[in-house]
């Protein structure tokens, strides 16, 4: 594929990216027969909302039933917005247990602050891993210069599972710097893959995971091809970030804010469209899968656990200060 198309990629994405593309490793891609790209059992469109104190996301997990989900719990995407000076909103101190969010800034700047004395900024590219297991509190909000300033904010937050064995592991924090992240290329060159977390094509990202997945943000650009070889164990989720393409051997149309779960297979196929929206070139989708732990699942709020009796629980130990203390510096935010 010719440069001007990976310029289009440098240019567009303010997330981790290259100059060069073909500098970059490339996944090989497996042998293209029908039989081994998972077809798409459906596709579903995320419907708008607010979280935290009034922050506009997508839930993207709307309209999928759980059990086709495992290990995944829940996803908003968060923005694509761009704020005037003072907007910039984020949530207030809250609790979670039982399993793991994964915060990943694509635009803008997020402060992370928790019970164990974890945080800091989270920033285009960067990954902020909390696993809550048997508790945390945390905050998320934008850094007061970017609510001076307003300004760019798209992002995702995904929750993991946990399966019971591990639902009360002493919690942690991994901050995923942005040049972190491994940085590949399609086989031909038209798509750049951030590997996040699992191993896709023999690269391995550097999220730690308790629960076996994978996590991939993905930028091709117009009318290029991905074709990637997926763990025959995982299920398989493609959500559209932004702009608009197909994906999967039939070929399902897919734009901005929808979601396509697969059937089995070996490899997942996405294209972008040759003539793109203006407004965004290329097509950016993530690339989610894990094993399934088939566990009973009883949500509710900030935890996720396995009985209502520990739900139930989780709640009385959240109100008797069980699940960790703000930290006195922060009191009142």
């Amino acid at each position: 594929m010719p440069g001007p198309v990976f310029a289009l990629i440098y240019l567009v994405v303010p997330a981790v990216t290259v100059e060069n593309i073909l500098s970059l490793p490339r996944i090989v891609a497996p042998e293209a027969t029908r039989e081994a790209i998972r077809p798409v059992r459906s596709i579903t469109t995320a419907p708008r909302g607010l979280e935290g104190e009034g922050f506009p996301v997508r839930r993207a997990f709307a309209g999928v039933d759980l059990a086709d989900l495992d290990p995944f719990v829940h996803m908003d995407q968060m923005g694509e917005v761009d704020y005037a000076p003072g907007e910039p909103k984020g949530t207030p101190w809250h609790p979670h247990r039982g399993f793991e969010t994964v915060t990943y800034m694509i635009d803008g700047t997020f402060q992370h602050q928790d019970s164990i004395g974890g945080g800091g900024l989270i920033t285009n590219g960067g990954t902020q891993w909390m696993t809550a297991g048997a508790g945390i509190l945390h905050i998320e909000r934008p850094p007061d210069e970017l609510v001076a300033s307003g300004g760019l904010f798209h992002g995702i937050q995904l929750w993991v599972n946990l399966p019971a064995a591990q639902k009360w592991v002493p919690p942690r924090y991994q901050d995923i710097a942005p040049e972190a992240s491994t940085l590949v290329a399609s086989s031909d060159g038209g798509a750049l893959a951030r590997i996040i977390a699992g191993d896709v094509g023999g690269f391995r990202g550097p999220g730690q995971t308790y629960t076996p997945i994978a996590l991939v943000h993905v930028t091709i650009a117009p009318g290029a091809q991905l074709l990637v070889p997926w763990p025959e164990n995982f299920n398989a989720i493609v959500y559209v970030l932004s702009g608009r393409g197909t994906v999967g051997a039939a070929r399902h149309m897919i734009h901005e804010g929808q979601l396509a779960l697969h059937g089995p297979g070996k490899a997942l196929l996405l294209e972008a469209a040759r003539r793109p929206d203006p407004a965004h070139v290329n097509l950016d989708a993530l690339l989610l899968g894990g094993a399934p732990i088939r566990e009973p699942v009883v949500a509710y709020g900030p935890f996720v656990m396995n009985t209502r009796q520990e739900l139930v629980q989780a709640f009385e130990d959240y109100q008797a200060g069980r699940l960790g203390t703000i930290p006195p510096q922060h009191i009142g935010q």
